[in-house]
């Protein structure tokens, strides 16, 4: 994919609603396109959309072994609700098992380096199998989201998995996905009601305070520039 086309994408795509963006890639990628979901609400949105308009697009998430309950709860409630399955991507037991045995069970609080070890066994390593065979994964990323997600573009390429990766909610406000969520009784982690506007694993989240960042309880012992898992890179321009 070149630069080049990455910007015709941006240029021709750019203007559109977000159903007719999804439409245009689940007819042009179909069978090599899916949804990488985390099950936040901008994720949640994004199954909603796609069971509309292709319900049988892949839609995965990564069990990292480390999740809140509640979300393995929403998991079962959205296959039901929405009518699709969600495919479970775990990590390598043997990888697991040598770093906790190498640095302990919670070693991810004693140093960024650390903590990128343990989100690149527990999250990466499993998406590189749940990127096999497509050519478009689907984020829930947006602007409004954090620093880190400033400069993402609505159709980029993903130079370190050789992938398209499209971002079809950019632009929108957290309050257009909630809007959207409520009017199409969507079903959300019900950890969003109660200071949690960002759910990664248990031990890596906590709530947040009214006013603060909406990623400010995720990592929360690290600089607001180190707040990312790895699989959100900085945007990188196709070749």
């Amino acid at each position: 994919m070149t630069t080049e086309k990455i910007q015709l994408l941006n240029k021709e795509l750019g203007q559109l609603q977000v159903e007719d963006v999804l439409s245009y890639f689940l007819s042009n990628y179909k069978g090599k396109i899916a949804l990488s979901s985390s099950l936040s609400i901008e994720d949640q949105a994004l199954a909603a959309l796609i069971s509309k308009i292709d319900s049988s697009c892949s839609v995965f998430t990564l069990d990292t072994g480390r999740l809140f309950p509640e979300t393995y709860n929403l998991i079962e409630e959205t296959s039901r609700s929405l009518g699709i399955r969600i495919e479970i991507f775990f990590p390598d037991y043997k990888q697991v098992e040598e770093m906790v045995r190498q640095e302990g069970t919670n070693s991810f609080y004693k140093s960024v380096e650390a903590r990128k070890r343990c989100c690149h066994i527990r999250k990466l390593e499993p998406l590189k199998r749940a990127f096999k065979g497509l050519d478009v994964w689907i984020c829930g990323l947006r602007h409004e989201q954090s620093i880190t997600r400033m400069n993402n573009q609505l159709v980029e390429w993903d130079e370190t998995n050789g992938l398209i990766k499209l971002n079809p909610l950019i632009n929108w406000t957290e309050g257009d996905v909630w809007n959207y969520i409520h009017k199409h009784n969507v079903p959300y982690n019900p950890l969003q009601d109660h200071g949690f506007p960002s759910i990664g694993c248990q031990p890596c989240t906590r709530a947040v305070k009214e006013g603060e960042d909406i990623r400010s309880g995720r990592w929360w012992w690290e600089k607001p520039e180190h707040k990312e898992c790895g699989l959100h890179n900085r945007p990188k321009l196709a070749k």
